[in-house]
């Protein structure tokens, strides 16, 4: 019913501005409201190729420090789908894909690996082959981390989920692989585990790999879908998105580019910078993708409108996760963001004080059907888990049942 009214509310307000409208649009009007809207698509599309493709010249750390195709060439498809890597099923040719299917390719022999670095099938990975079959340089985008596939081909191999948190991509174990890092180092880039990466650990200058903070205190990558709208989007509100795409593309991807924070002591120019005029239409890809639905038949559709009761009354979830984003972030005073101290929300509160802000933002919440592990450090390993501590932080005293019913309402956002 609510469908239906909302629908008709729409079609009543579209008739009504229909008639009522006293200045008819001019034909040069319309021609310029249409080329604006051609700019727009072309920017998001040479932002989705900037999001799949684009290294922003990271070969530098890459391939020049860390010698990861040395490593790589090494590597068997079966190895580098267990570690997280994805394969995009689009990229590869027909014959090929029969191949696969038929069991005809040896998912053991490294070859077929650096064969699908030269189709650019292997997801957020670009490598360089040359004729000799060689791979002589590596790189990474934007896509390692915040893409996935939809299995629809085999475990790891199907069609691109952009904006999915690649919730088994392994970046520790795989970065560990490189020859040019000390024991120290690997070990702890091991103990993150998948789903893991710690953006405060070092950064690259362009030349050198340089400590920021120790020890490593790895968090769970994000989906990046549905943030259109939300403001300072990650986890301690540092900045807009493309404040954060600048900090990852130059200081953690390696990109050839400048970035500059006082605020956390960071200061990288290198010239040419190849990820500054790329920020722009890298957004517009990014505020486009949309929230994912939960699966057909995984939410109990009458627990979930208890849930939503719940999560508006007896829970007090509203208070801080406001609707239309479930955030209060934008609530902050002169353009700043709304933050909370560690202790306020009972979470972790180390990783907070090597940001910008010292503080979190509450998280928006969106598909969290897809993408456990919750909380920025992976703490709560359900959502049930995450209603428990709520629970215990603010003394809710929820029932069992409302506990239930408010997972299966978080469920289905």
């Amino acid at each position: 019913m609510r469908l239906i009214s909302a629908a008709a509310g729409v079609f009543v307000l579209t008739i009504g501005v229909a008639v009522s409208g006293l200045v008819p649009v001019t034909r040069a009007e319309a021609h310029a409201d249409g080329v604006q809207q051609d700019r727009g698509g072309a920017e998001a599309r040479a932002g989705q190729a900037i999001f799949r493709f684009d290294t922003f010249g990271d070969e530098q750390l890459w391939t020049n420090v860390l010698r990861m195709h040395d490593v790589v060439s090494t590597v068997d498809p079966a190895t580098a789908l267990a570690v997280g890597l994805k394969v995009d099923v689009d990229a590869l040719p027909p014959a090929i894909v029969d191949a696969l299917r038929a069991g005809t390719v040896d998912l053991k022999n490294p070859a077929v690996t650096i064969e699908l670095l030269r189709l650019n099938a292997v997801v957020g990975v670009k490598g360089s082959v040359n004729q000799a079959g060689q791979l002589t340089r590596v790189g990474i985008t934007c896509a390692l981390c915040h893409s996935s596939v939809d299995n629809s081909f085999a475990p790891g191999i199907g069609k691109r989920l952009d904006g999915w948190a690649n919730t088994d991509l392994n970046v520790g174990a795989i970065v560990a692989l490189s020859p040019a890092l000390d024991e120290a180092t690997k070990a702890e880039f091991r103990s993150w585990g998948p789903g893991k990466y710690d953006p405060r650990h070092h950064a690259f200058d362009g030349t050198n790999i340089i400590p920021l903070h120790s020890p490593s205190l790895p968090i769970v990558i994000p989906p990046i879908y549905g943030l259109k709208g939300v403001g300072f989007e990650t986890y301690t509100a540092d900045g807009p998105i493309s404040y954060w795409n600048s900090y990852v593309g130059v200081g953690q991807m390696g990109g050839h580019g400048s970035f500059y924070d006082p605020r956390i002591g960071l200061a990288i120019t290198q010239s040419p910078d190849l990820v500054t005029p790329k920020l722009a239409a890298l957004l517009k890809y990014q505020l486009s993708l949309r929230t994912p639905a939960p699966p057909a038949g995984s939410v109990n559709e009458a627990a979930a409108e208890r849930g939503k009761r719940v999560f508006r009354n007896e829970g007090g979830c509203v208070t801080c996760h406001k609707a239309p984003n479930f955030t209060d972030v934008l609530d902050g005073a002169g353009g700043s963001p709304l933050l909370h101290v560690a202790a306020e929300v009972g979470t972790e509160p180390v990783y907070a004080t090597r940001s910008a802000t010292r503080a979190y933002r509450t998280t928006p919440l969106r598909a969290l059907w897809q993408h456990a592990p919750y909380f920025h450090d992976g703490s709560a390993r359900d959502l049930r888990a995450v209603v428990d501590h709520y629970d215990q932080q603010f003394g809710l005293k929820l029932t069992e049942a409302q506990k239930s019913d408010l997972v299966e309402y978080l469920k289905s956002l």
